[in-house]
């Protein structure tokens, strides 16, 4: 609608509309965080659908100011069949901040509401971190080698706490992502890290293993999201200022095996499941080469 303008001016006009929507929907969320307080389990259901409701207009409104000010061609393939009354475990590559906002566009109104794992310490972020906790993202803590060394019997309390965090998963569906790399790539961290993947950064198989540990039994399927900028991988500034053109996104959906949810300390399982998220990053390595040179549709 306005791409006409030039991209510093699309680029703040689209900064000062994503700052205003935050603030505006950040209100209502505290509010209710606030309401959400008794503990009576079918109160607090019903406020985190209106959570929900808030979090999905929000970025309703953030995909509206990217139509308006960008002319992105979506190249999308795999969303047809999700339901918003499912529960999913979403895992996808990572190259830039942009990637959050194209899983928020691919999967609103698709998927229920995408919610990340975070360190527990980010509870104390000013404003956002109570909406966090209001959107009931899931605070995890995991404990080091170190710590667990020095105190053996703290074995396993990571995975009760998230578990207990996550208790509330039974009762709403829910989409919970993870960035399976744990950073975003660059060609300097996979040069470091001497990746045998062409356009990935070695899986954590560790990360996704606790998520399957402690919320299994809550997960219905798992979604596994490629991401791919055919050209250059955009900063967010790029990415509100108009200077993507194309952005393509796959996503398979596969069954959660029973057999992926162990304990990654024992060795057996551990190699088992190292095997499967490789041969999963082989597949996706293997996509992204295609979609790159355009050969697969």
């Amino acid at each position: 609608m306005l791409h006409f303008l030039p991209a510093p001016i699309r680029g703040s006009l689209s900064f000062l509309l994503y700052f205003i929507n935050t603030i505006f929907w950040a209100t209502p969320i505290l509010i209710l965080a606030i309401v959400k307080l008794p503990p009576v389990k079918i109160w607090q259901t019903w406020i985190t659908y209106l959570l929900d409701f808030c979090a999905t207009s929000w970025i309703t409104l953030n995909n509206l100011t990217s139509r308006t000010f960008t002319r992105i061609r979506w190249d999308i393939k795999g969303i047809d069949n999700l339901s918003v009354k499912d529960w999913y475990l979403v895992m996808a590559n990572h190259q830039s901040w942009v990637d959050i906002l194209v899983l928020q566009k691919v999967f609103n109104h698709k998927a229920p509401f995408l919610k990340f794992f975070l360190k527990k310490e980010l509870i104390y972020v000013p404003v956002i971190g109570l909406c966090w906790w209001a959107l009931d993202f899931p605070f995890m803590q995991r404990l080091t080698a170190k710590q667990l060394a020095e105190k053996p019997e703290l074995k396993g309390t990571d995975i009760a706490t998230t578990r207990k965090a996550c208790e509330k998963f039974r009762y709403k569906p829910v989409s919970v992502m993870n960035f399976l790399e744990g950073t975003r790539f660059t060609q300097h961290k996979h040069d470091k890290q001497q990746s045998p993947f062409t356009h990935l950064l070695k899986p954590k198989a560790g990360g996704i293993s606790f998520v399957l540990n402690a919320m299994g039994e809550h997960l219905h399927k798992l979604l596994d999201v490629t991401i791919c900028y055919p050209k250059e991988i955009p900063t967010f500034w790029d990415y509100i200022s108009g200077k993507v053109q194309d952005i393509k996104v796959r996503v398979r959906v596969l069954p959660i095996d029973p057999n992926l949810i162990g304990d990654y300390e024992d060795p057996v399982f551990k190699q088992r499941f190292q095997a499967w998220v490789n041969q999963l990053w082989l597949d996706k390595d293997l996509l992204l080469t295609e979609l790159k040179q355009g050969e697969r549709s």
